[in-house]
């Protein structure tokens, strides 16, 4: 085999550049659930990404790049909530959805039942929940990204699906639950 039939090797921003193309729709998956708007979550991704190519030089190759991924948008959206908390957000798509109501009722939990508690938990059991349930990472891993204790992480995890349960169970009483309208005749 000559020179010229061996294949280049591999340049390692192209390797990166590959990890990192790989993890984004779980970054967006993660980004719409901390902030539960499609809008936002995309420009929270494009800036994650952004933020993780300009810091390519410092990622130790071989190490979890989701990980990576995932603390460099959690850390820029709780900047953002930070600077942006005093600015309310007139989402015109979410007034639409309170000011209307289906002709019909289901009695099964929709989807947007679930978005709805979803955000209804506060950020931090939020977070926790979609790390451990919706990202798959384990308490550890969970617990580096969000900047917590282990057995603070698996506290958030279970409190967050307690609560969500008692919100998207019809027939509990308390004032989490969620309900439901019934339907018009």
């Amino acid at each position: 085999m000559s020179a010229s039939d061996r294949p280049a090797p591999l340049n390692p921003s192209d390797a990166f550049k590959d990890h990192l193309l790989a993890t984004l729709p779980h970054l967006r998956a993660f980004a719409r659930g901390l902030c539960g708007r499609p809008d936002y979550a995309d420009d929270l991704v494009q800036e994650a990404a952004i933020k993780a190519w300009a810091a390519r030089d410092r990622f130790t190759p071989d190490t979890n790049m989701r990980a990576w991924t995932f603390t460099i948008l959690r850390n820029h959206y709780l900047s953002e909530l930070r600077r942006n908390r005093h600015q309310a957000d007139y989402d015109p798509e979410a007034v639409e959805r309170l000011l209307t109501m289906e002709a019909t009722q289901e009695d099964s939990v929709n989807i947007s039942d679930m978005e709805a508690a979803l955000q209804r938990l506060s950020p931090e059991r939020r977070e926790a929940l979609l790390l451990v349930g919706a990202g798959g990472f384990t308490y550890e891993e969970a617990a580096e990204i969000g900047d917590c204790a282990i057995g603070t992480m698996k506290s958030r995890v279970a409190r967050a699906r307690a609560e969500l349960s008692v919100m998207l169970d019809p027939e509990r009483e308390g004032p989490a639950a969620v309900k439901v309208p019934a339907a018009s005749p």
